[in-house]
C-alpha cells in the first residue's frame, strides 16, 4: 500500500529529474543537485546525518553532503527514489512516514515553489489531515526561535501553539501551507496573518523550523 512518504519521495524524485542539476530552490545557496545530495546524505551516512541536529557534527556532514553532490545526478535520482538501503530503520512502514512525509513534502516544495510559474498543490483532506498532525506535534520545535507568540489555526478552527509570548501573531491556512511557514518558508506560504503590525511582521521575517 502506498503511503505519504513514499509519495512524496517519487513526486520529489521527479521533480529533482524534470528540473535537472542546477535549478534553485529555496533552501538558500543550494541549487537541485545540493538539496538531493542532502536527501540522500540523511537517509544513507546517519554517522554524518546526525549534524542535522548536533552543531559539533555539522562540519562533516556538510563534508559528507558534498562528497554525495559530486556524484552523477541521474545517480542521486535514482538513490532517492530506490529508497534507503535495507538495513536502514527508515524501510520500517512507521518509521518512513514519521520521519519523511513532511521531509520531503517540504523539500518537494522547495522545489517547486522556487521556480518562476510555480501554482499551489490541491492536496486530498486525508493528506491535509496527516500533516496537520505532525504540525501539532512539531510547533513547540519549528517555532521556538520566534520573537512573538505564534498560534497556527487550520480554517476548521483548529490550533496549535507555536510559541507562547506577546504580543501573539495568529496564522491561519491549510496545515500544509502553515507547515511551510513554520519550517521557516514564510514567503512563499499562502497564510494569513492576524495581529499587531509590527508583530507581524517580526513573525514574517523570523527565523523558524529546525
Amino acid at each position: 500500500m502506498s503511503t505519504h512518504a513514499k509519495r512524496e519521495r517519487l513526486l520529489l524524485a521527479d521533480l529533482l529529474e524534470t528540473h535537472g542539476p542546477e535549478a534553485p530552490t529555496l533552501c538558500e545557496g543550494w541549487t537541485t543537485r545540493d538539496l538531493a545530495a542532502h536527501v540522500v546524505m540523511r537517509e544513507r551516512r546517519a554517522d554524518a546525518a546526525g549534524g542535522l541536529v548536533v552543531k559539533a557534527l555539522a562540519t562533516r556532514m556538510e563534508r559528507v553532503r558534498t562528497e554525495f553532490a559530486a556524484k552523477p545526478y541521474e545517480e542521486l535520482i535514482q538513490l532517492i527514489r530506490t529508497g534507503p538501503p535495507r538495513m536502514s530503520p527508515f524501510t520500517l512502514k512507521q518509521v518512513d512516514e514519521g520521519a519523511n512525509t513532511v521531509e520531503f513534502f517540504v523539500h518537494a516544495e522547495d522545489v517547486r515553489r522556487a521556480q518562476e510559474d510555480w501554482t499551489p498543490r490541491e492536496l486530498d483532506q486525508v493528506f491535509e489531515d496527516a500533516l496537520w498532525h505532525r504540525l501539532e506535534r512539531a510547533a513547540r520545535v519549528l517555532g521556538r526561535r520566534s520573537p512573538v507568540g505564534l498560534v497556527l489555526r487550520r480554517p476548521n478552527g483548529e490550533t496549535a501553539v507555536a510559541h507562547r509570548g506577546t504580543p501573539v501573531v495568529t496564522v491561519t491556512g491549510e496545515p500544509s501551507e502553515l507547515l511551510l511557514f513554520a519550517w521557516g518558508r514564510q514567503e512563499v506560504s499562502r497564510v494569513e496573518l492576524e495581529g499587531d503590525k509590527d508583530a507581524v511582521a517580526k513573525a514574517h521575517e523570523a527565523a523558524l523550523g529546525l
